[in-house]
């Protein structure tokens, strides 16, 4: 089953409270149908949706994405993009390390790193 009600309950928010971040997580990563399912039974992007789902449940000011396209098809890896965006929109910062040089450009800001040195910064105007 997606596991979110450990996460909200480590804030200690109501089970009233729990459900509601529950079901309007699991909505706006378009899984509120998938909500019963166990990880095995999730594709690859809906797992990595899951994922931004359990990370949204708590409101954080602050999202650490690591290659979170990396296994995904060029079709889902878009997807999880615009969902990324729409969090940053919202107000969320997302942090979000790849080597896809086509998402990089989607960020309003790149740091591009050397053998463990910054190379080049780039901010979008």
């Amino acid at each position: 089953m997606i596991e979110l009600r450990s996460v909200s309950k480590i804030f200690g928010y109501s089970a009233a409270e729990r459900r509601r971040r529950i079901m309007d997580s699991l909505e706006k990563v378009g899984l509120t149908a998938r909500m019963r399912h166990f990880p095995a039974q999730l594709s690859g992007g809906q797992q990595q949706r899951a994922a931004i789902a359990r990370a949204i449940s708590g409101e954080p000011r602050v999202i650490l994405a690591d290659e979170p396209t990396g296994n995904l098809d060029t079709t889902m890896s878009s997807q999880i993009m615009d969902l990324l965006e729409a969090i940053n929109d919202q107000g969320t910062t997302i942090v979000l390390v790849t080597h896809n040089n086509e998402l990089a450009q989607r960020a309003q800001r790149t740091i591009h790193m050397a053998d463990g040195q910054i190379a080049a910064v780039q901010t979008v105007a």
